[in-house]
């Protein structure tokens, strides 16, 4: 009759083991749940994520129920635990100590560290059934469970800290990373729209605008003819037009409207006042999301970037946002700046107005930002001089030579390879 009564408080043990488990497995699977991952399924109607969200949002009522049902648990194994030891050993202090250590290591094992290492790497699976115990439970406990979070808010209370729910928020940046670690999920075309829609609101118009020297724009002094011929051949769907200097726009226009116009009668500035609408001007340094926004609410294409004195800087057009979102198209107009003549040696041929972003994210650069926004700006803002053609050069420890100077401005940059740049930092230092 002992040893049977030994055996099922054994069995008994080892039940109460696999209890406390569970507690352990449910409270760390629940924690460990994915947020959004969670929303997601909930959206989608999975009636196990319904009742795991709704448990966590009362974290305290479903902490108090897991922790509830394992220190019980715990208590009883501690107890049955001594009982076994003394009916095995007698009862002496060793057998005592000697029990509460066996029964700690069992604890450890069996009841703590093993199923929180399961709840923490199965989480969702494990999570969404266990949620269709713990509502069930939390119901039948809830009293109980009220009655100790009373004391809990009052210690709270007292140590001057407040139980707040509230709901995870991304940061930019943890957004970022969020994309970058998606892997295979997120194909990565989509991570690199995902990333400079990001970069949208650092970046400014004038990052990304045609700069002043390089805008297609119709003379309305011009002759019908010479006109004539520029639309024909224009490149864009929609041209500046100006009066007398090139920094004097009046006017937008849309080429398919002239090419109409110009099929029944000659073109002339009157023709262009009548089908020119006023230009809309925006100030250097407009983030490009919110200038972005304003395209959208203006309902327009097109505009002209100005600095603080109103002196045309350049053109900014929906199309130069969009390449800057999903990168560059197929064509490209034969004014666009920064044509890029690789060398056998890793290193690049470019032009002096190349911008230092596009040098940056196509060819692998890491010219800063923060300063001028071209090579030749860059090179006279280090030089505080206008270079000879010949003279070689390193900035930020990339290496470049100059091969040609214009009307005061380098027009043409040989550009060591980019996976040199660290070498030459080393070098120089």
């Amino acid at each position: 009759m002992d040893d049977i009564s030994l055996t099922t408080q054994f069995i008994a043990l080892a039940i109460l083991l696999l209890i406390s488990g569970f507690f352990s497995i449910a409270e760390t699977s629940m924690m460990a749940l994915n947020r959004y991952r969670l929303k997601a399924l909930v959206r989608m109607g999975n009636h196990g994520a319904t009742i795991a969200a709704d448990l966590l949002a009362h974290t305290d009522r479903l902490l108090g129920v897991i922790l509830l049902g394992n220190n019980l648990v715990n208590a009883a194994t501690a107890v049955l635990a001594s009982i076994i030891s003394v009916r095995l050993f007698g009862e002496s202090e060793v057998t005592l100590a000697l029990g509460t250590l066996a029964v700690t290591f069992l604890i450890l094992v069996f009841s703590e560290i093993t199923p929180k290492v399961i709840g923490a790497s199965y989480a969702e699976k494990i999570a969404l059934p266990v949620a269709y115990v713990l509502k069930p439970m939390l119901k039948v406990l809830y009293p109980i469970v009220w009655f100790i979070n009373l004391f809990v808010q009052a210690l709270l209370r007292v140590i001057r800290l407040k139980s707040v729910t509230s709901e995870t928020k991304l940061t930019p940046e943890e957004l970022r990373t969020l994309v970058l670690e998606s892997g295979n999920y997120i194909p990565k075309k989509h991570q690199s729209i995902l990333l400079n829609l990001f970069d949208l609101e650092n970046i400014t118009v004038d990052d990304v605008m045609t700069p002043r020297h390089q805008i297609e724009a119709l003379d309305i002094g011009a002759p019908p003819e010479a006109l004539r011929k520029q639309i024909a051949t224009a490149y864009h769907r929609r041209l500046p037009v100006f009066q007398d200097q090139p920094d004097n726009i009046i006017g937008i226009v849309t080429v398919r409207k002239l090419l109409i116009m110009s099929q029944n009668e000659r073109l002339t500035a009157d023709h262009l006042r009548a089908a020119m609408r006023a230009p809309y001007f925006v100030p250097s340094g407009t983030p490009l999301f919110t200038q972005l926004q304003q395209f959208q609410d203006q309902q327009d294409r097109l505009c002209m970037v100005v600095d603080e004195y109103g002196e045309l800087m350049g053109m900014l057009t929906v199309e130069d946002i969009v390449e800057e979102l999903i990168g560059e198209f197929a064509t490209h107009s034969p004014l666009a700046p920064g044509r890029f003549q690789a060398q056998d040696d890793g290193g690049y041929i470019v032009e002096g107005t190349s911008p230092l972003r596009a040098l940056n994210r196509k060819l692998g650069y890491r010219f800063p930002l923060d300063g001028p926004r071209t090579i030749n700006g860059l090179i006279l803002d280090h030089l505080q001089d206008i270079p000879e053609p010949g003279v070689g050069v390193a900035i930020e420890g990339q290496r470049m030579e100059i091969l040609q100077t214009q009307d005061r401005m380098v027009k043409a940059v040989r550009l060591a390879a980019p996976d040199q740049t660290g070498h030459t930092r080393e070098n120089e230092d």
